[in-house]
């Protein structure tokens, strides 16, 4: 009798046993399936080393204006005897905004102090029939002559001069041997007097 009790509580006794084993088994697995709670964040990392430098861009190019001076003429008054050949015409006033090594001698006669090379442009009415040129140092820039046969529109020059010398001097004339001399129209196209302007910029 107390032998097969014995027998019976052993086999009850292994049947829990595997109950239970199973169980833990079982929700271990339920667990591992269901995630943990998640876990404190690590500290950041050391920042890395910094990149090398990029290629620099390309140098720009440098500025065209050097020097600039404007010079002009009023008409009536200014340029008052017809410009006979060989004779420069007046262009007496500054404009305002001139800056660098340009500047008038006379009012008819204008200094280039650096050597380079200049941008000339220049604009007369006229009332003949004629030509402009420019003069440089004294001599004759045979390929800026401008002109024009009828009608009564206005001269207008622009060239590309290029002085050796520092203090060059530069003058708009009237071509020698040219005739008749000519008149610098007075109020052209109107009654309020009118411009001529030379216009001297260094580009070089």
């Amino acid at each position: 009798m107390i032998l097969r009790m014995l027998s019976v509580v052993l086999v009850l006794g292994s049947c829990f046993t595997s109950v239970l084993y199973a169980g833990s088994e079982r929700g271990g697995r339920i667990i591992s399936e269901a995630g943990g709670v998640a876990g404190v964040p690590g500290v950041a990392g050391i920042p890395g080393v910094a990149g090398a430098a990029g290629v620099g861009g390309l140098i720009g190019l440098p500025g065209s204006v050097l020097d600039f001076s404007d010079f002009y003429a009023l008409m009536p008054t200014d340029n008052g005897a017809p410009v006979a050949a060989g004779v420069a015409v007046a262009f007496p006033n500054g404009s305002p905004g001139n800056f660098g090594g340009i500047t008038a001698l006379t009012s008819s006669t204008f200094q280039l102090a650096a050597v380079g090379t200049y941008l000339v442009m220049f604009q007369v009415s006229v009332s003949e029939a004629g030509q402009l040129m420019l003069r440089l140092n004294g001599g004759l820039l045979p390929n800026t002559v401008v002109g024009r046969a009828t009608g009564t529109s206005q001269i207008i020059g622009m060239s590309y001069v290029t002085t050796s010398a520092v203090n060059s001097v530069l003058e708009v004339i009237n071509p020698p041997g040219n005739t008749p001399a000519l008149t610098i129209t007075p109020d052209a196209g109107g009654a309020t007097a009118v411009s001529a302007h030379l216009t001297i910029v260094r580009i070089q």
